[in-house]
């Protein structure tokens, strides 16, 4: 009971802060890409004119939603390329201590395409597979530009939803620039600060070979971990240095760590509902959108602690620590992985493979959702609002009125591309996992039989397609079939939401904005936040409900008879 209520304090500790911090920060980067003077603007003005001089940026010129899209692909393919090519030539390249190998084609394709889909999706342990340098130059880098993308397509969404008859959305490559140099460069090099003055590594010497007490030999290995785990967790990408995640003490070495590096994931997702509010005109839209939000977040968190504190048949015990870290408890380690799997970060402080089936439905069933409870950074609340528009068209239909939202008429084109980014996620997760869970090749991988097999395959093709990149362990991936359907279900799962983001968006900008009237759907208050709900939860819950039947759910009833897989 003790360790309940301890894990209950932290929990409204964490949600008081996050509430408290969200019009905070959300306040400031409504000032960073509206253009206006915030803080760090007389600071690191300069960064940003010296990238725009080398780069060739011109600042005020604007792009239609086709020329963004355009640059953003561009940026993304070479992002790629360069995570491929580092390591395919890490052995020959420096930095490189433990002098290792490259790693396989198929590997090395599946990482690359990881980390630019913001997913961070890990078939290798990094300890043993990536070189400082990889780590570093391709995958840190990585982790901020890809971030950066997410925020920069919501960024234009936004302003395609309040600009009043025009057809551009600003700039891509100003929006990616703005994004780093103000947000996420200066709050990743303050979080490494702080994570260092805890403990985590930061160091570029070679691993430690070193003798336990009972004799026997052991590599303690090294490298510039804190520098990562910063952006990993500010950026939403996830990506652990080592092969064990934030669970591992050199990642996340205290409580206090732990508390921190949770509240970074959620941070700016929920900061940038505000900052939504910010350019609609009404702080209300944003914090309907919060709300929702937070709803969801609670209501998975209640189920997820409730299981994990009731009584395991098969193991006789309520409160099971296995596979969890001591230092975080239960509470610690159920509040990360609802949080990290709302929102699209994948990183992980316990296995979630030895999650009770439902604290292990929850996670899987956040990141099926579409990752919209907060989300990744941009990603996220871009997620949302498709359901936003899907949820105006359904009340417009009911009442018999034209459909508007933010002033402007939902038509057809928006509601067709809306449910390409719902369907496209969707394809991915039932399809391959079908095709993975009939076949020798998919089930040759798996270390698990029954409903908990198929809920790792499930798990693990969910994590891809809503670019997550948490996984639910026991399933062998780095083979050359879950490599390569893994790294299309990436793809998918990250440019067929984009894509018809975008498309929104430009099409949203040349409509002209109607005055509301006492006939106005309202979508700031109760009322529309019970009907997205209703939506998310009929849209995007309701599809997935027999896999999840086959496989959480059936091991949940088979755990309370005493049966495991």
């Amino acid at each position: 009971m003790q360790m309940m209520m301890n894990g209950v304090i932290q929990i409204a500790l964490f949600i008081a802060i996050l509430v408290i911090l969200t019009p905070v920060l959300g306040r400031f980067l409504a000032r960073v890409f509206m253009d206006e003077n915030h803080i760090l603007k007389p600071l690191l003005g300069w960064l940003e004119r010296l990238i725009y001089r080398i780069c060739g940026i011109a600042k005020e010129e604007e792009m239609s939603w086709k020329s963004f899209l355009s640059g953003l692909l561009i940026f993304n393919f070479f992002g790629f390329a360069i995570v491929f090519l580092l390591q395919v030539f890490q052995r020959q390249l420096p930095l490189n201590t433990q002098h290792l190998a490259a790693p396989s084609w198929h590997l090395s394709l599946n990482t690359a395409i990881s980390f630019i889909t913001n997913t961070n999706w890990q078939s290798y342990s990094g300890e043993t597979t990536l070189s400082y340098l990889v780590q570093m130059l391709g995958l840190t880098v990585q982790n901020f530009v890809s971030a950066a993308t997410g925020i920069a397509v919501l960024v234009a969404l936004m302003r395609g939803l309040t600009r009043k008859t025009t057809s551009t959305l600003g700039n891509f490559w100003v929006d990616i620039t703005r994004s780093i140099v103000y947000v996420l460069l200066p709050f990743s090099l303050v979080m490494a600060i702080f994570l260092v003055s805890q403990g985590v590594i930061q160091n570029f010497t070679p691993y430690v070979h070193a003798t336990t007490l009972e004799g026997v030999q052991q590599v303690i290995p090294g490298g510039p971990a804190a520098s990562q785990i910063a952006i990993k967790q500010l950026g939403t990408n996830g990506g652990g240095f080592f092969g064990v995640n934030s669970a591992h003490p050199f990642e996340n070495p205290t409580p206090f760590t732990n508390f921190l590096e949770m509240l970074a994931i959620l941070l700016i997702p929920a900061a940038l509902t505000f900052t939504y509010g910010r350019f609609a005109g009404s702080n209300r839209q944003g914090w309907t959108l919060f709300i929702v939000m937070l709803l969801m977040f609670g209501a998975g968190l209640a189920v997820s602690m409730y299981s994990e504190f009731s009584l395991n048949h098969v193991l006789n015990i309520a409160g099971n620590m296995e596979g969890k870290e001591t230092r975080f408890g239960v509470a610690g380690s159920v509040l990360w992985s609802v949080a990290t799997s709302a929102a699209s970060n994948g990183s992980v402080n316990a296995m979630h493979d030895s999650l009770s089936p439902l604290s292990g439905m929850i996670a899987m069933f956040n990141i099926m959702l579409g990752e919209v409870i907060f989300g990744g950074v941009g990603a996220g609340l871009y997620g949302m609002v498709i359901f936003v528009i899907l949820t105006v068209f359904i009340a417009g239909l009911m009442v018999g009125r034209t459909p508007e939202y933010l002033g402007k008429k939902i038509e057809a084109f928006e509601v067709k591309m809306a449910i390409i980014a719902v369907l496209a996620p969707s394809f991915v997760i039932l399809l391959f996992s079908a095709f993975a869970s009939v076949t020798s090749t998919g089930l040759s991988s798996l270390n698990n039989a029954g409903p908990h097999g198929l809920s790792q395959i499930l798990y693990a093709f969910s994590s891809a397609a809503g670019n997550n990149g948490s996984a639910f362990a026991g399933l062998n991936t780095n083979t050359v079939f879950y490599n390569l359907s893994l790294a299309i279900g990436m793809l998918i799962g990250r440019f067929g939401i984009i894509i018809p983001v975008l498309a929104i968006a430009g099409h949203m900008a040349t409509k002209k904005v109607t005055p509301s009237s006492s006939g106005t759907f309202r979508t700031d208050n109760w009322l529309f936040a019970g009907l997205l709900i209703a939506v998310i939860l009929i849209v995007g819950g309701l599809t997935f409900f027999p896999a999840l039947a086959l496989g959480p759910a059936a091991e949940h009833f088979l755990m309370n008879a005493a049966n495991a897989f």
